[in-house]
């Protein structure tokens, strides 16, 4: 009986090595080629940041990301999806980048019950009457763009606004939050230009059309190569001469505002976050990132550092299981964390990150265009908006 007992521990013992010395897995599905490449690649950069911060490994299990490129197209990403938990046996999702690939996942990850996390694109439904308890949003919600910006807009004097964004659901979900609060504070929408998503290269008839309305404000959304060009374009048109150019803050992100150069100047926008934050988390993130990456991070680099850190801040929790799932998804809920962007977490309600959001305006530095804060709106959050956290459904 002895023997057999010393036998069973012997047995457990190398066992309990043997899963100890096995990788976490991160599959990381998110845009590696297309419009969005630029995006899914400094999210994974920063993302691997972090967990090289956090000490690389928990329990001693080494922490590494499998890639799998989502292409932007939604049939690929489910596919992608399916090989990474398949074949790849990933512990957890992140991504994806665009909100057109959020609705299959979401429903891929929550029937197999596997943790998603969100580190820029989602629509805001996923986290109200579709919220699941395996989803998580490290990045945005619409109202968190939509509605601190509509309200500051509208408390300075601007009363008419002309809205402009290329033409697919992420965009037009934000627009609407936008919308929305603006109209409540009492302002007026004159006028509505979708522009075709990855297939506008001349926005010159649209900008024509909003000299004509004359708005106080042009509010506009664009991300990567297409914000590149809208920015240029609008300075040609000298748009604001006639409006104000304004909007959600990636349409001048780091990532693009090189590029952009002096046609940025003067645009004023809402993000999550800006590279001259002044705090010791964001200092050496941006000071090691350079180090790495030689550039500053953008605020999609900045979602995925945090992604990152609310990741190992659950794995540590767990001391480094993976093996229940739900457990998983819970802790990352659980976790709390000072990231880049300031101090940030996840509401129990919505499974949707609470976080700063911050006015910013692009100025002229001492290296060419930077983002200035202008404001600072501390812990923004979401109503529940029906959200139940269902395990059906």
């Amino acid at each position: 009986m002895k023997r057999r007992t010393a036998l069973t521990l012997a047995l457990s013992s190398v066992a309990s090595r043997a899963r100890a010395a096995e990788p976490i897995k991160i599959g990381a599905l998110l845009s590696y080629s297309g419009v969005f490449a630029s995006i899914g690649d400094e999210i994974t950069n920063a993302m691997q940041l972090a967990f090289d911060h956090a000490g690389g490994t928990v329990a001693g299990r080494p922490i590494t990301i499998v890639r799998a490129d989502t292409e932007v197209r939604p049939n690929v990403a489910l596919t992608k999806a399916r090989e990474l938990v398949g074949s790849d046996r990933v512990d957890l999702l992140v991504g994806p980048v665009s909100s057109s690939e959020s609705i299959p996942l979401r429903d891929f990850a929550h029937q197999r019950r596997i943790p998603l996390i969100m580190p820029h694109a989602a629509l805001d439904n996923l986290f109200g009457e579709r919220c699941s308890p395996y989803i998580l949003r490290t990045s945005f919600s619409g109202n968190q763009f939509g509605r601190p910006m509509a309200a500051w807009l509208a408390q300075r004097g601007v009363r008419t606004i002309t809205l402009m964004a290329p033409d697919y659901v992420g965009p037009r979900d934000l627009m609407e939050k936008f919308e929305a609060e603006f109209t409540r504070q009492g302002g007026q929408i004159v006028g509505r230009e979708f522009t075709p998503f990855q297939r506008t290269h001349d926005f010159g008839p649209y900008l024509a059309r909003v000299k004509q309305q004359r708005p106080d404000a042009t509010w506009v959304s664009y991300g990567g190569a297409e914000a590149i060009n809208f920015v240029r374009q609008a300075a040609d048109f000298r748009l604001s001469e006639a409006t104000r150019v304004t909007g959600s803050g990636w349409t001048v992100s780091p990532l693009v505002l090189p590029a952009q150069g002096d046609a940025a100047l003067g645009f004023q926008g809402l993000l999550n976050y800006a590279p001259s934050i002044d705090t010791p988390e964001n200092r050496r993130f941006q000071a090691d990132y350079r180090s790495r990456h030689g550039r500053t991070a953008s605020e999609f680099g900045a979602q995925g550092y945090d992604t990152g850190l609310f990741i190992a801040a659950a794995l540590r929790a767990l001391d480094g299981r993976t093996d229940d799932k739900l457990a998983l998804a819970r802790a990352i809920r659980d976790a709390r964390i000072v990231g880049a962007r300031g101090p940030a977490r996840i509401d129990p309600a919505t499974n949707n990150i609470v976080q700063n959001m911050y006015i910013v305006e692009v100025r002229r530095g001492s290296n060419g265009p930077e983002l200035a804060v202008l404001d600072t709106m501390p812990a923004v959050t979401d109503e529940p908006n029906g959200c139940q956290m269902r395990l059906e459904g």
